[in-house]
């Protein structure tokens, strides 16, 4: 069996809910806020200031700073790397579910992984976040707004700190499509591909 599965998505693609149902079918730990709660704890910083943070590239990075001097680097970097050490720690301990936060380049040197990309046509991305409460109300160009730049940030982020393009199928076991095979049906082989 796989020790750890890594899903990374596209926004409104279903990669949480697909991820949750994966850890709760194979009885493994899900995570992914967990992850900002736990980097938190680990730099000694309040959850908030990670919170902000989370899967975004720093501003005002200088290119002319060391990559290497931890204590020179601005609290983003800092803080992915702090969040970085948490991954490899559940990493190591196994029998988990991570959802982003580029754990699949993080963790590309475990064994015993399968990591994921959740892709969706973007009418089906729009229709889900439509249906969620958190978003009732909200106009469908808003939506499509909201959806263009939480892809724009997380491809930003995969690219900045990790060198790889973000749902790029050469970074993934397997790249499935929710909109074409479903919610469930994705549930359903990310299960048989890890048992």
């Amino acid at each position: 069996m796989t020790k750890v599965i890594t899903i990374s998505r596209e926004y409104g693609a279903g990669g949480g809910t697909i991820g949750r149902a994966v850890a709760e079918r194979l009885g493994i730990e899900f995570l992914d806020k967990a992850i900002i709660l736990t980097t938190a704890d680990k730099a000694q910083v309040n959850v908030e200031s990670v919170f902000k943070l989370d899967e975004k590239v720093p501003a005002n990075f200088s290119f002319t700073q060391s990559m290497f001097d931890f204590y020179s680097k601005p609290f983003n970097e800092k803080m992915f790397q702090a969040q970085s050490d948490v991954i490899r720690y559940f990493g190591e301990r196994g029998k988990c579910l991570i959802v982003g936060r580029n754990s699949n380049s993080i963790l590309r040197e475990f064994d015993n992984t399968l990591h994921v990309f959740i892709t969706a046509k973007p009418e089906f991305r729009c229709k889900r976040m439509m249906e969620k409460e958190m978003y009732q109300g909200v106009s469908e160009d808003k939506i499509k707004d909201l959806i263009k730049t939480v892809d724009k940030r997380r491809s930003k982020y995969c690219e900045y700190y990790t060198n790889t393009k973000f749902g790029d199928a050469r970074n993934y076991d397997i790249c499935l499509d929710s909109s074409r095979l479903g919610i469930e049906k994705c549930v359903d082989i990310i299960c048989d591909l890890a048992e």
